[in-house]
């Protein structure tokens, strides 16, 4: 018997947080940049991307198992 417990989710779909970003975007001009985690073919990554073009303004390696840390992660 497992001691975990995950309990059911309420919403329908899951939502991502998205953080605003200052600026605009190089492609297309918008004022609409958000920085989110994105699972690509490369791992995780942190992206910074437009939301009018979908274009990356910027994007930089995140945690390697994306929202999951483990213990051994934090050794130097």
């Amino acid at each position: 018997m497992s001691n975990f417990v995950f309990p059911r989710p309420v919403d329908e779909t899951p939502v991502q947080s998205r953080e605003t970003v200052a600026g605009s975007c190089a492609e297309c001009g918008a004022q609409q940049l958000q920085r989110y985690p994105v699972l690509s073919e490369g791992g995780w990554f942190m992206t910074v991307k437009c939301q009018a073009c979908l274009c990356s303004a910027s994007r930089e390696p995140w945690h390697r198992l994306g929202h999951v840390s483990l213990l051994t992660d934090d050794l130097d």
